[in-house]
């Protein structure tokens, strides 16, 4: 019961910085302090969402420590639909930290709005149902 309670708890977490991260996306002119937002939003999105993901396959009996294999048993068992995408937003996430300069910016917040919330999104849609 208490980890049936842990990853709904964390769910509602996730969801929070998912729409939060929503409005950011839907945004279509962003300065550089919203593009920086933007960015920092996805981070902590991206940890909610594999936290998560973690929290839920703990209570389906399924015990998992490190964000790459709750990626691929999640890809296995169908929460996640594209694996390697995650596993790309997982390295990406670790580089997101060290973005500096306008280029690398603008070609993070494109990553993010074409490929990174398609990804968070199908994983929040596949949570919500579970819920």
């Amino acid at each position: 019961m208490k980890q049936d309670i842990r990853w709904k708890q964390r769910f509602q977490n996730f969801e929070r910085a998912f729409l939060f991260l929503k409005k950011a996306v839907e945004r279509t002119e962003l300065d550089e302090l919203q593009a920086a937002g933007l960015i920092q939003s996805f981070e902590f999105t991206f940890e909610l969402a594999w936290k998560t993901l973690k929290d839920y396959l703990e209570n389906m009996g399924v015990p998992l420590r490190f964000p790459r294999e709750v990626i691929k048993h999640a890809f296995q068992t169908d929460l996640i639909v594209n694996g390697k995408l995650w596993l790309d937003m997982l390295e990406h996430r670790n580089e997101l930290t060290h973005t500096y300069d306008e280029i690398q910016t603008k070609n993070a917040v494109a990553k993010i709005r074409d490929l990174y919330f398609p990804g968070l999104k199908q994983v929040y849609e596949a949570l919500k149902n579970a819920s």
